[in-house]
């Protein structure tokens, strides 16, 4: 069989052509493309090599540089955390990105988070706005339920927060931040720049606060002004040799996690008070020191009110027709007359000295800086002299009253009270407000106080305290309140060998059914005895029943009447 094939025609010679030319195309483009992945090679290859030659090598502080949080820790004396920097979730929402049924997620919303009503949540949806929070420091799990929503206009964050784990604890000392997480108040205002810088801020800042004792100290005050229905109360723990505050307490409190309007103010360092026979030992500090009272024995009359100008000094009503006081009895018993007889014998340069040297002249020296100025007396009048005495005619915070029993207790050297931990041996110098010998007479009369006079209900088995009640009228529109007083009550402990001074304040205490009576003895006093009695250990202080402080010397200038009579009581 012949087979004849026919010529190419000229169509298929030209599609040949094309196909070639495209195939060409693809040659070239391919050969480009490895040549600019060949040179982004190199670049990449160049820079590593570079790296490699002359980067210095990371260290620790880069590695971590991404963990470090933006602000510094804050923690007790012993590490418990009492503020710190958290990742927390963030619950916001586009509202002009809504796809959904506005009213039934406005609905949905609300039930998930019902701390704001369903208009309010509707209100949001329909405003237009390109974005609006929802929920701040929101858990997982409210995470979780919102996103199983499935609205997409719905977003979620992660923020760094600032967390106060023990909540309410120590909320006047620790203060809180703005919305830019500056601190505006308390420690955290005060260690602004150390939290907040770089360098440091991996490191907490310990305080001398020892959450363990705060707790103690909140929850016996708090309890008693509950019972008391008392308008505030205030709290302090002092280390007596280093000025270390070991509990700060002020009622009412806050949550610094969520501040709503202006905190109250912290009666501790921003209240002025008159505190009353709290004063007393002071006052006879002074006298013993300046000369006047050579000998304990010596006796003061108290056997009928005090007559000075228009002005009459009495004691408890049935107390003041009695008799002559030796010292000791003029504290065990808290004559205002016989006390008022000693501040007249000082005069007003000694007694006006004496406070100065104590501070009661001056804001409260410690870090927080915001203190109450006290009300410190323009004229030091005769009866000026005598009512300051007994803490009536001159106001000052009860930081102040334990800055003072801390230096009468410790041998007579008065420190400014820190909220920083002071490592050991680092403590500041003080200054010498009284001798060590009249220092020593005071913690034996503060003892007596305890064992025999109005102290008694502050006693704390085995921890020897010693200490003195106050209880004042209220100040009030220039005069004073009959219907309320301040009740106060200053103690250290152990009295023969001072490590820490008490001081509980109850403001307006009221009568209950089972108390009939506000002063201090009934409503401060025992406040202290169980705070002492719960933390005495944890402070280092082991109870010992067995020993005390010596009073031999004293004990033979104290009277014993029969039943009823002022010894007695």
């Amino acid at each position: 069989m012949i087979v004849v094939v026919a010529p190419p025609t000229r169509q298929g010679r030209t599609g040949g052509g094309a196909r070639q030319a495209l195939v060409a195309v693809a040659q070239l483009r391919l050969m480009v493309l490895s040549l600019l992945f060949c040179a982004g090679m190199f670049v990449v290859i160049a820079k590593l090599a570079l790296l490699a030659l002359w980067a210095e090598p990371a260290t620790a502080r880069d590695i971590n540089a991404g963990l470090i949080p933006p602000r510094g820790d804050i923690v007790d004396r012993n590490g418990a955390p009492l503020a710190r920097t958290i990742d927390a979730w963030t619950i916001a929402i586009h509202p002009n990105q809504v796809i959904g049924d506005k009213a039934a997620l406005a609905q949905k919303l609300a039930e998930l988070m019902p701390e704001q009503s369903v208009a309010y949540y509707q209100a949001i949806l329909n405003s237009g706005s390109g974005f609006a929070f929802l929920r701040r420091r929101a858990l997982p799990e409210l995470v979780s339920a919102v996103n199983a929503l499935g609205e997409p206009a719905i977003e979620f964050q992660r923020e760094p927060d600032r967390l106060y784990p023990q909540s309410t604890m120590a909320a006047h000392v620790l203060g809180f931040i703005d919305s830019n997480g500056h601190g505006v108040a308390g420690m955290e205002k005060v260690l602004e720049k150390r939290l907040s810088d770089p360098a440091l801020r991996s490191q907490p800042v310990a305080l001398s606060i020892d959450a363990r004792v705060q707790a103690a100290m909140e929850s016996e005050l708090g309890a008693a002004m509950n019972v008391f229905q008392a308008r505030g109360a205030a709290g302090i723990v002092l280390d007596v040799r280093t000025g270390e505050v070991v509990a700060m307490v002020s009622l009412p409190t806050f949550n610094p996690n969520a501040i709503k309007g202006i905190p109250p103010r912290n009666n501790v360092t921003q209240s002025v008070y008159e505190l009353g026979s709290t004063f007393k030992p002071l006052a006879v500090a002074g006298a013993i020191d300046a000369g006047l009272l050579k000998t304990m024995a010596r006796r003061f009359d108290a056997t009928r009110p005090l007559q000075v100008g228009r002005f009459k000094i009495s004691d408890d009503p049935g107390d003041e027709t009695f008799r002559w006081l030796t010292v000791p009895e003029v504290l065990i018993y808290s004559s205002n007359i016989a006390t008022a007889r000693i501040a007249d014998e000082m005069g007003a340069a000694r007694m006006q000295g004496l406070f100065e040297r104590l501070g009661f002249h001056q804001r409260p020296h410690i870090e927080l800086g915001d203190g109450a100025k006290p009300l410190w007396p323009t004229f030091w009048a005769r009866t000026t002299v005598m009512t300051t005495a007994y803490g009536h005619g001159i106001a000052v915070t009860p930081l102040h009253l334990a800055n003072a029993y801390a230096a009468m207790v410790n041998g007579g050297t008065l420190r400014p009270a820190t909220l920083l931990k002071v490592a050991p041996g680092k403590e500041v110098a003080g200054t010498r407000v009284m001798n060590e010998e009249t220092s020593a007479r005071m913690r034996q009369m503060l003892r007596l106080i305890v064992l025999k006079g109005t102290g008694r209900s502050g006693e704390a088995k085995g921890y020897r305290m010693g200490g003195k009640t106050g209880t004042a009228e209220a100040a009030s529109g220039g005069g004073y309140d009959k219907g309320r007083n301040v009740s106060t009550f200053a103690a250290a402990f152990p009295i023969d060998a001072p490590r820490y001074v008490v001081v509980t304040m109850l403001d307006s205490p009221q009568r209950t059914a089972t108390v009939s009576r506000t002063t201090a003895a009934w409503t401060a006093s025992p406040v202290a005895s169980r705070v002492v009695s719960r933390t005495g250990s944890i402070l280092g202080v082991t109870p010992d029943n067995s020993r005390d402080i010596d009073l031999a010397d004293l004990m033979p200038l104290l009277w014993t009447g029969p039943a009823g009579t002022k010894a007695a009581r």
